[in-house]
C-alpha cells in the first residue's frame, strides 16, 4: 500500500534552516506530483510547495517563496524540503502529499503522511 513517512522536523531558532525528507513507497513514485502542505496550530492547511514528477518544475506558496526548496531523488523515491530563514509563523506540522492527478502539479492528493512538527522559536 501506499506509505509517506516524512522525518527531519524539529525546533528550529528563528533564521535557522531545516531539511525535511518524504520516503515514498508502495507506487510508481517517478509517475507522480509531489507536494508539501502544512497547518499551523488551530489553522487550515496551507499548500507550501509541490514538484512535478521529473523534478523539471516546482512551484511554492506567497509565504514560503524563495526561502524553501523542494527536490526529488527518484532513484531514492524521495522528496525534500529545504526551509531557510526560517521564521515563528512557519512553525506547523508538515505534511507530504501524493498528488494523484499524475505527473503534472494538480491538487488531487490522495495520500498525505504522518506529518512531522516544525517548531520556530527562541
Amino acid at each position: 500500500q501506499v506509505q509517506l513517512v516524512e522525518s527531519g522536523g524539529g525546533l528550529v531558532q528563528p533564521g535557522g534552516s531545516l531539511r525535511l525528507s518524504c520516503a515514498a513507497s508502495g507506487f510508481t513514485f517517478s509517475s507522480y506530483a509531489m507536494s508539501w502542505v502544512r497547518q499551523a496550530p488551530g489553522k487550515g492547511f496551507e499548500w507550501v510547495s509541490g514538484i512535478d514528477s521529473g523534478g523539471d518544475k516546482t512551484d511554492y506558496g506567497d509565504s514560503v517563496k524563495g526561502r524553501f526548496t523542494i527536490s526529488r531523488d527518484n532513484a531514492k523515491n524521495t522528496v525534500y524540503l529545504e526551509m531557510n530563514s526560517l521564521k515563528p509563523e512557519d512553525t506547523a506540522v508538515y505534511y507530504c502529499v501524493k498528488d494523484g492527478s499524475g505527473a503534472t502539479l494538480g491538487i488531487k492528493y490522495d495520500y498525505w503522511g504522518q506529518g512531522t512538527q516544525v517548531t520556530v522559536s527562541s
